[in-house]
């Protein structure tokens, strides 16, 4: 919502990953929220705290709003919750409705299919968001991943039959 705690945490651990598998200059990230609350603020320090606790760097990010051409620019916008993934939908065209998605669509140990919000709950709630997004990251890179493979296969075969097209 306010892109403070579970979204950047998203972000962060998402890059990480990414960076972990050389994929980094291959896959951009980018996370913002569907209200305008926080826009240029930091991440929460309680969620800053917990990332950090297990060697993820929050603190260079800043809060965003999100836009109307994040929609036309990223193959992939995740909600983290149904409340979030409802507002995404208005603001998307309806042909590009299957960019939108949950987050927790990739988890593979947990069966939840929201992240639940901590800024208004106890310290916990965020070692919790952390465990989650760590799960659907994993799920999420190995899709990128299969995505990258599949994309460069389907290259490949264009390529002898466009030069063979070319040589006609």
């Amino acid at each position: 919502m306010g892109n403070i705690c579970r979204s950047p945490t998203a972000e962060g651990v998402v890059r990480h990953l990414l960076r972990r598998k050389n994929l980094e200059g291959r896959v951009e990230v980018d996370s913002a929220g569907t209200h305008g609350y926080h826009v240029g603020e930091a991440p929460d320090q309680r969620t800053q705290r917990a990332a950090a606790s297990r060697s993820y760097d929050l603190s260079d990010m800043r809060a965003r709003k999100v836009a109307a051409q994040d929609v036309d620019y990223f193959d992939m916008i995740l909600a983290m919750d149904h409340n979030n993934l409802s507002v995404l939908q208005r603001i998307c065209p309806p042909d590009k409705h299957d960019r939108l998605g949950l987050f927790m669509s990739y988890a593979k140990n947990f069966d939840d299919d929201e992240v639940p919000d901590p800024y208004y709950g106890l310290g916990h709630g965020f070692d919790l968001v952390l465990d989650m997004v760590e799960d659907a990251a994993n799920g999420l890179i190995e899709s990128i991943e299969q995505r990258l493979v599949d994309d460069s296969s389907a290259s490949t075969e264009q390529e002898p039959s466009a030069q063979h097209n070319g040589t006609r």
